[in-house]
């Protein structure tokens, strides 16, 4: 019993203890509840103390604004109603000064229509003069005024006439006084130091022989000597019935001539089969190839264009076999090359490289008989595979307006060309064309007034224009010849230029008896 009451008694001392521990803890929770409310307190206290010290500040300072905007306002609205003072002041200022103009300009109005009041009874007083001293005049001279009127007015136009042939001089001779007589100067200069030999060829060549009996040695049996020579030689042989003459047919001077010289060989060797036919050929091409050379290094050195490649020459040398309008190209090609460089010098441009374009422009030509195409194109293209300079390549491109020139060289070279194309006695021309050119020359001159006779002279390139003394003056002399040539540029094509000579003689006769 004793250990039961003792247990009794640990289990009640441990719910005591539970118990008052509990009621401890109670105790120091409710302590601390107390003091964190009094904290909350506060710290809301001090909370509203800031806020309340905040929004005062706040008031404070929106009043500071509201006085400050409403200072600048109303200083603004000061400024403006000082600038509106002193614009009303200035439209008040302008308008009093209109109004003394205007007082100003009523008063000028009342002078004016005084004065012209004065102006128009003078002027009738003035008129009533000119009449009364008309009618005089008209009594002391015999005329009228219309009479009168028409002499003065013929004097005037003769006046007119004279002051503006001497003016058309003057702006003539002034304008052209350094342009034109500078490029006169350059291009008589060139022509004049550019000496060169022509050469017409046409299509065909002929071979003299020795007597009839040659040409059946020529033919040979069968034909099979003649067919020898024509399959080697890539011409046609024309045997006719032109007594002791073989006429040799094609399109390419080279292989004309390598077929005249075999020919030439074979006739005076008097061997003619077709074995020695392919030896004279072979000889005959040998020789023309080498003559092809000397012609092509015979321009290089008169030229005096230097570093041409081998290929180049060979083919300057070709052209010597080659015409366009019956003007041998080599020669041509020479011409305008030495042309270039006398045009060059004179404007200070590099003469050597204008020399070499000008040789090179028609290069072309030496291979329009084996590749299609133009020779410009072709003159191009094998500058370009020889990789000549560029400038040079451009001239010889645009030396017939197939590109626009831009270099100065390519522009000489085309001026050259010109003129070596186009000076008399270069190119044959029909003569059917050229008979009616001259004509139309003439006619042209001859429409004109006061012309008596016409004259073309110098294969066109001048015309001579005989006037009527007694209808055309020494003025008029001067613009009927501006005249005659504005109207034959407009109306007439033709190379180069051509001189307009108006000519006024006159005469007087008597006899002595």
């Amino acid at each position: 019993m004793t250990g039961l009451y003792l247990a009794v008694g640990i289990v009640a001392g441990l719910i005591v203890g539970v118990l008052l521990g509990i009621l401890y803890r109670k105790k120091i929770a409710e302590a601390k509840i107390g003091s964190a409310e009094n904290q909350a307190k506060e710290i809301l206290d001090d909370a509203l103390r800031v806020a309340e010290s905040r929004k005062k500040e706040s008031l404070l300072e929106a009043k500071e604004e509201i006085i400050r905007s409403k200072n600048e306002a109303e200083n603004e609205i000061k400024e403006r109603r000082k600038e509106v003072s002193r614009l009303e002041r200035r439209v008040t200022q302008k308008e009093e000064s209109l109004d003394r103009k205007l007082e100003g300009v009523e008063k000028k109005e009342q002078q004016l229509a005084e004065k012209q009041k004065e102006a128009e009874e003078l002027r009738a007083d003035i008129q009533k003069t000119l009449d009364l001293q008309v009618q005089r005049l008209e009594t002391v001279s015999g005329m009228t005024a219309e009479e009168a009127k028409a002499e003065l007015l013929a004097r005037l136009d003769d006046e007119i006439a004279h002051e503006t042939a001497r003016k058309l001089s003057e702006y003539e001779a002034q304008y052209r006084e350094e342009a034109d007589a500078r490029a006169k100067d350059i291009l008589s200069l060139a022509i004049a130091r550019c000496a060169a030999d022509h050469v017409s060829e046409v299509a065909i060549s002929v071979v003299p022989l020795p007597n009839e009996d040659m040409k059946g040695r020529i033919i040979g049996r069968e034909g099979r000597n003649i067919r020898t020579i024509e399959t080697l030689t890539g011409v046609e042989l024309i045997i006719d019935d032109t007594p002791e003459v073989i006429t040799i047919s094609g399109f390419d001077p080279v292989r004309r001539e390598v077929a005249r010289l075999a020919l030439e060989n074979l006739i005076s060797d008097g061997r003619i089969h077709p074995g020695r036919i392919e030896e004279m050929v072979e000889k005959a091409r040998r020789d023309v190839e080498a003559t092809i050379k000397q012609a092509g290094e015979k321009a290089v050195f008169e030229t005096g264009v230097h570093g041409l490649h081998t290929e180049l020459i060979r083919l300057l040398g070709r052209l010597r076999y080659r015409t366009s309008y019956g003007q041998n190209v080599l020669r041509h090609s020479v011409e305008v090359s030495l042309l270039s460089g006398i045009i060059a010098d004179e404007m200070g441009v590099d003469s050597m490289l204008a020399k070499r374009a000008g040789l090179l422009h028609d290069i072309g030509k030496a291979l329009t008989a084996e590749v299609e195409g133009s020779h410009v194109q072709l003159g191009v293209d094998v500058a370009r595979k020889y990789h000549e300079n560029k400038d040079v390549i451009h001239a010889s491109e645009a030396h017939h307006g197939d590109v626009e020139a831009h270099s100065i060289v390519a522009l000489i070279v085309q001026a050259a060309d010109a003129i070596s194309a186009a000076r008399p006695g270069a190119r044959r021309e029909n003569v059917e064309n050229y008979i009616k050119r001259l004509q139309k020359l003439e006619e042209i001159a001859g429409t004109f007034k006061g012309v008596e006779k016409t004259y073309a002279i110098q294969a066109g390139r001048e015309v001579r224009v005989m006037v009527k003394p007694e209808d055309i003056s020494d003025d008029a002399m001067k613009l009927l010849a501006y005249d005659i040539a504005r109207k034959i540029e407009g109306e007439l094509e033709y190379p180069g230029q051509i001189k307009v000579s108006v000519i006024r003689e006159s005469r007087f006769v008597d006899y002595a008896k």
